[in-house]
């Protein structure tokens, strides 16, 4: 292990925690950035398993509100109804992703020119749906029908694809579902717990073997990096989308895809 694959792993771990919980697919972003740095991680599990500092980092700043849910839960009906609309919504992601986990990291994850175009792709919808004059139903995400919470759950799933997003994919389903702005990225937070908890479980057992002692200072180097991003973004995230809506966000995907597809051209 190198000090340059420690500053490497550090690199990788803000970038996963400034962009995993903002629509613009932070494992796109991280597996473009190794491939033009050279960084190479054991089964590709790196780009998955500091996501754990994000799912912390997400932990930490709603845990009083995840607290009074908790006790909540048993009695009070709306706590049961967006417990059971999360986990709803989850299940669809949980299937697909272990059934298909082999291809999308030996296929998808090393398909550099397919992330940059779903980051361009991606952008082009954001933009559209951004601009959509609908008056809202939903301004509560935790008082949406179950059948929304589903249907949710299913957009969720193109993010199996790098560069779509998990948190644009939500978003843009919250969105042309009926919901606010904010009420959608709020979601999408709450949906990240259960598929992004799920993702590091599954992908921790399935490198179980390959892992070594080695790989731990450069993973937990990921980590604690995406952990202090992530809080910094989920803290400000809500305010920004109800004042400022996801425009930015879209051209941000335009810029990085068409750039990468030059450097592509490029370098390779």
């Amino acid at each position: 292990m190198s000090e340059q694959s420690i500053v490497e792993a550090a690199l990788l771990g803000i970038l996963e925690g400034l962009t995993e919980f903002i629509p613009v697919s932070s494992t796109g972003h991280i597996l473009l950035a190794g491939h033009f740095m050279g960084f190479e991680s054991t089964g590709k599990a790196f780009e998955v398993l500091i996501q754990l500092g994000a799912i912390l980092a997400i932990l930490s700043v709603y845990f009083a509100r995840l607290w009074d849910m908790l006790m909540k839960l048993p009695s009070d009906r709306g706590t049961q109804n967006f417990v059971a609309g999360i986990l709803i919504a989850f299940l669809p992601a949980a299937v697909i992703g272990a059934l298909a986990h082999g291809f999308i990291k030996t296929v998808l994850f090393e398909t550099p020119v397919l992330i940059c175009i779903m980051l361009i792709l991606g952008g082009f919808v954001l933009l559209w749906v951004d601009r959509r004059d609908v008056a809202p139903k939903y301004v509560d995400a935790g008082r949406f029908p179950l059948s929304v919470y589903f249907r949710i759950g299913l957009f969720q799933c193109l993010a199996m694809i790098p560069g779509v997003s998990r948190s644009g994919a939500t978003i843009v389903g919250g969105l042309l579902l009926g919901a606010d702005k904010r009420s959608a990225a709020e979601l999408s937070f709450f949906l990240a717990m259960p598929t992004m908890a799920g993702a590091f479980a599954y992908d921790l057992f399935k490198n179980r073997d390959a892992l070594s002692a080695a790989d731990l200072p450069i993973i937990a180097t990921g980590f604690v990096c995406a952990f202090f991003a992530a809080v910094l973004v989920v803290r400000r995230l809500l305010d920004f989308v109800s004042r400022r809506g996801y425009a930015l966000f879209g051209w941000w995907r335009l810029i990085v895809g068409t750039l990468g597809l030059i450097a592509l051209a490029i370098w390779g």
